[in-house]
């Protein structure tokens, strides 16, 4: 029978108890899913500032409109009337201290107005479209992974249906038939609500398809089958035990859809059918910009840039996103 071998006065210093006892002050505090995702998003750069940038944007279409001139104001006297265009200013655009950004050519009116309230439009619009795509998408998403069989393919067909429909000739015809009036509404206000209507209602199988998608794998997962057994319904498995775990994709795919849907709207803009003149919006500003681009580059320009601008801030927080909350990413 062999005996235990006894331990050194300097070998059980080393002994792990040892070594525990010395860091027992300092706890071990674990991390939540969203405290990893925060970490990692911090240290993407180019993420977080495609982020300030979109905070500088949403704080510019809700404070700026305060803070600069009237965009419908008229500054004849910075007109030349020879050539109908600014008279002054870096080639004659007519940037000075009082209009940073210049004027406009023909009537004068503040370019930076006119863009910080074109601003306001363009998110406006994007940001209720995009809620309507996403309210829509994720009910109908999470209901055909879940239910399957005759329910997934109703919905999968009227997913089909809607990506083949013609958008934006719908668009066009729309609002040539509800230019009046329709619902209580007139001016720019029906005009509006026709395009969140437009966008939000029509691009909802984008999302729809990706939460199908996720849904279809969570719905074979442990907890599911273990909130069956408890006895738990249809709608609280969906909306009580799928759904938290399908903010991550929600949350990404709304990020790159906000660009999309303002892509979209500027696109309506551009062709008329969108906000009534002389209201501002950055489509609309490219459409004046049009046929005087020869004499004065800087009018299609400024509003260029900032739907650039704008877009690309919100792919870079997309793609941030992305890559943050995603449970594979290293």
């Amino acid at each position: 029978m062999t005996t235990p071998l006894e331990v050194s006065g300097s070998e059980s210093e080393a002994q792990p108890e040892a070594v525990l006892a010395g860091v027992g002050a300092k706890q071990i505090q674990g991390r939540s899913l969203g405290q990893i995702a925060w970490l990692r998003l911090r240290r993407d750069k180019v993420a977080l500032t495609g982020g300030v940038i979109v905070v500088l944007l949403i704080v510019v279409a809700i404070v700026g409109p305060f803070l600069v001139q009237s965009p419908l104001t008229y500054h004849q006297d910075l007109i030349d009337p020879t050539y109908n265009r600014p008279n002054s200013g870096i080639w004659h655009t007519g940037i000075s201290g009082e209009h940073w950004l210049g004027v406009e050519p023909g009537t004068g009116r503040d370019m930076l107005a006119r863009i910080v309230h074109g601003a306001r439009i363009s998110l406006l619009v994007a940001f209720l479209a995009t809620l309507l795509s996403v309210v829509i998408g994720v009910v109908l998403g999470i209901t055909a992974g879940y239910f399957g069989r005759w329910v997934d393919t109703v919905i999968s067909r009227a997913m089909d249906a809607f990506l083949a429909f013609p958008l934006l000739l719908f668009a066009i015809a729309l609002v040539g038939v509800v230019s009046d009036g329709a619902f209580g509404l007139k001016g720019n206000g029906l005009r509006v609500s026709v395009l969140v209507f437009v966008i939000g209602f029509f691009n909802w199988p984008y999302i729809g398809r990706v939460i199908r998608g996720q849904t279809l794998s969570l719905r074979e997962r442990e907890f599911v089958d273990a909130a069956r057994s408890l006895g738990a319904r249809n709608g609280y498995i969906l909306f009580k035990e799928l759904l938290p775990n399908l903010v991550a994709p929600i949350l990404v795919y709304s990020t790159l859809l906000i660009p999309t849907n303002i892509l979209f709207e500027a696109a309506l803009s551009f062709l008329g059918v969108g906000v009534i003149p002389p209201t501002p919006s950055w489509g609309g500003m490219l459409t004046l910009a049009v046929p005087i681009y020869s004499s004065d580059p800087m009018y299609m320009i400024v509003p260029g840039l900032a739907i650039f601008i704008t877009v690309l801030a919100f792919n870079l927080l997309g793609d941030g996103l992305r890559d943050a909350l995603d449970p594979r990413a290293k």
